[in-house]
């Protein structure tokens, strides 16, 4: 890149604002879904760093996702509900037959994701919180973490892989145009 051809630095905050916008998408739909359930087939994959101050879960799923969780809100949630003024968002959720509330700030939500119509949102601000800036991956370096899967009673199954979480790129989720 040229001289002439390099961006210049913002003094406005646009990533700032941004992420702000897009978080809001993702509270709007959950907030939606709280009082109205889910239409059709939407669904959706929520992820969040659970070391995150505020962050309250049962100690079990804590030692399993020591840092980093999906969940899915589809057939067996309840109680979703999002508190602005507190910052949290909460939902009942099954895991192994055993139910359990999580109590998930705002600020720990690193992804949004309804695969129904390919609607995906990152939250690096969460993510970059967590690691030290060099140790940040540029999301095209970034393997998808494991998702919790649906298993056959509808129930979230814990993800198979165990080991330190990792930053969730939404490109390995979208389809891509097929040749004809």
């Amino acid at each position: 890149m040229t001289e002439d051809n390099k961006q210049a630095e913002s003094l406005l905050p646009y990533d700032r604002w941004t992420e702000e916008a897009m978080r809001e998408v993702a509270l709007k739909a959950l907030e939606h879904v709280g009082v109205h359930g889910l239409p059709g087939e939407h669904h959706f994959y929520l992820t969040f760093r659970t070391d995150h101050p505020g962050v309250a879960m049962p100690n079990h799923l804590k030692a399993r996702y020591p840092e980093e969780m999906t969940i899915v809100l589809q057939h067996q949630f309840w109680d979703l509900k999002v508190d602005r003024d507190a910052g949290f968002v909460t939902a009942g959720l099954s895991f192994g037959g055993m139910p359990a509330t999580l109590t998930i700030p705002i600020s720990a939500l690193t992804a949004f994701w309804d695969p129904h119509v390919r609607v995906g949102l990152r939250f690096p601000s969460a993510e970059a919180a967590a690691k030290p800036a060099e140790e940040a991956l540029p999301a095209e370096d970034a393997a998808p973490a494991p998702m919790a899967e649906q298993g056959e009673d509808g129930e979230p199954k814990p993800a198979a892989e165990e080991g330190p979480a990792q930053v969730v790129s939404l490109d390995a989720f979208r389809r891509r145009p097929t040749r004809d």
